[in-house]
């Protein structure tokens, strides 16, 4: 019995052997660094040879850039987005251009020429490649006229750009290691580390330090590898543009004056007789008259003579509100167009001895943002080289109109004045046309999106709705007047002058009410059973406005339009513009 018991014991101890091995072993693994190599094609995701990827202040991002000729292209769109969103591609003639304080220069698709205002200058390198589905620009070009620094290496490629300076912490290897591509001794090995070695710290966790090496390897180091840290104060030296501006040294006080037919230009003596203050006018003369830049004009020379005798500035306005058949985004995003749209309108001011510009670009769509903003940029360096102020109208600040870029717009023209009226409008449910809230909200955004006081000018309406509810027909109990959302009035407005507002509501007995959240007078009257509200525009409630000019240390205000104000009003403005 005890022979036959020798055997069992003997296996049951081998299998405890075995499975103590197999315990210990798991537990040996477990604690055992992994050896394996991180594949860097796959931790680069770089998949073919023209492919290099790219790191931005030390992070690896997922765009990718294109390798020829031993060149470094970025895309278009990613340089315009996250490096200089002064490049501008004019897809429709296939050039690419960049606006200096001082010229534009053009870059011809597929070449190594490049032209700075009319001079011919070339690279050993194409600048611009174009294939069907994107636009490539050399990197090389790229850094010449933006605030960054870039270096490449290889295998896999990959560019290394720099865009932000300042003081970073290096941290020295102190004892032999590795960089792992996450927190963790299993995590794969990026790269062996000597003692010596430099690393640039970037973030430091609890048992792991996350660096960069010089080659822009980012991975994951044991805290207890590393030893002595210094700090580093980066410096690039780059010429920061400086756009100059033709800023008047006197306060804006401006006033549109509608011209619709060129017989209209007349009524300019009557239309200052009672004005006090005016240093600025703004004619409605110039259109956008064709989907080739062609413009219309109802200029007057006698206009600008009577205005320059007494000490009026004219800028004369361009719009595109005029001839409803042209395609404003036709024009601007061709750069030849759009170069005859701005050739014509210098034509213009320089033959009827203007001061300067006003545009005035309504209703654009935000496909055509990125036109509008080159427009203005090349508009500003004729003016400038013409010593013709460019002003710009603006709506007032909406996540619906960030494509008009103030900020960029007031790096090139000289004033933008931002039209703080038509907070209800025709079409619109019935309110105010330019309440104080609105009305300080609209200066506070302006200021906000990076557009300096200095250079507002803040747009103040001469004008009112008289807003008519008209009964509908009584329609008994059908399913549309038993609805929620019926309104049982047909709503519609007019807009008059101050003086023609305030005659409806004495003709028709009515008394007006002071709203302090509004900063303005309202009324209201029944008048053949059609009932009339006003949120009048007045003395009263322009002071207000110019309250909040004053107050944002704005360059000065403008009116819409001249000869719809009470004579009154002159009194009170020269108040607050010297």
């Amino acid at each position: 019995m005890r022979k036959k018991l020798i055997p069992v014991l003997s296996v049951l101890i081998l299998i405890f052997i075995i499975l103590v091995c197999l315990i210990v072993g798991k537990k040996v693994k477990q604690y055992m660094p992994s050896k394996e190599v991180q594949d860097l094609n796959k931790y680069f995701a770089v998949e073919t040879e023209q492919e290099a990827a790219i790191e931005v202040n030390h992070t690896l991002v997922e765009q990718k850039a294109f390798q020829k000729d031993g060149e470094i292209y970025l895309d278009y769109q990613y340089v315009h987005d996250e490096f200089n969103h002064r490049f501008y591609w004019d897809a429709n003639e296939n050039i690419m251009l960049y606006t200096t304080s001082e010229n534009v220069i053009k870059i011809p698709a597929q070449g190594k020429d490049y032209y700075i205002g009319k001079k011919k200058t070339s690279m050993d390198y194409d600048i611009v490649l174009v294939d069907a589905n994107k636009t490539y620009l050399a990197l090389d070009f790229v850094a010449a006229y933006t605030d960054l620094e870039y270096k490449t290496y290889g295998e896999p490629s990959r560019v290394l750009i720099q865009t932000k300076w300042g003081t970073v912490t290096n941290v020295q290897v102190k004892k032999k290691t590795q960089l792992r591509v996450k927190g963790g001794i299993k995590s794969n090995i990026l790269k062996e580390l000597k003692k010596g070695d430099q690393l640039i710290k970037l973030e430091a966790l609890e048992n792991w330090t996350k660096v960069s090496t010089e080659d822009g390897l980012i991975g994951y180091v044991q805290n207890k590898r590393l030893g002595l840290e210094t700090e580093q104060t980066e410096n690039h030296e780059f010429k920061q543009e400086i756009f100059p501006h033709l800023v008047k040294d006197f306060e804006i006080n401006m006033a549109w004056h509608q011209i619709t037919v060129p017989d209209a230009n007349y009524s300019i003596t009557s239309a200052l007789q009672n004005t006090k203050g005016i240093n600025v006018i703004s004619p409605t003369w110039f259109y956008l008259n064709d989907n080739d830049g062609g413009i219309g004009s109802f200029a007057s020379t006698d206009y600008v003579k009577y205005c320059h005798e007494n000490n009026i500035e004219v800028w004369g306005l361009v719009s595109n509100l005029v001839n409803q058949e042209v395609n404003t985004e036709e024009v601007l995003t061709h750069t030849s167009k759009r170069e005859n749209f701005e050739n014509q309108i210098m034509a213009a001011a320089i033959q009827y001895g203007l001061d300067g510009i006003n545009i005035d670009l309504e209703e654009l769509k935000g496909t055509v943002g990125e036109g509008f903003i080159q427009f203005i940029r090349e508009l500003s360096l004729k003016c400038d080289k013409n010593g013709m102020v460019l002003s710009v109208d603006n709506y007032v600040s909406s996540e619906y109109t960030q494509f008009y870029d103030r900020k960029e717009q007031a790096a090139f023209a000289d004033y933008l004045i931002v039209m703080a009226y038509d907070e209800h409008y025709a079409g619109s449910d019935e309110g105010s046309t330019a309440s104080i809230g609105f009305v300080t909200k609209a200066a506070d955004d302006i200021l906000a999106e990076g557009v300096p006081a200095e250079q507002v000018v803040l747009g103040m309406p001469f004008y009112t709705r008289i807003w008519a509810e008209t009964p509908k027909e009584a329609s008994g109990e059908d399913t549309e007047s038993a609805s929620d959302d019926y309104v049982p009035y047909e709503l519609t407005s007019e807009a008059v002058g101050m003086n023609e507002a305030m005659n409806r509501m004495q003709v028709n007995g009515a008394d007006k009410k002071w709203l302090e959240e509004s900063g303005q007078y309202y009324t209201e009257y029944v008048f053949n059973n059609v009932t009339y509200k006003i949120w009048l525009e007045d003395v009263k409630s322009l002071e207000e406005k110019l309250k909040v000019m004053d107050s944002h240390g704005f360059a000065g205000a403008s009116f819409w339009k001249l000869g719809l104000e009470d004579s009154a009003v002159w009194d009170t403005i020269i108040k607050y513009i010297k």
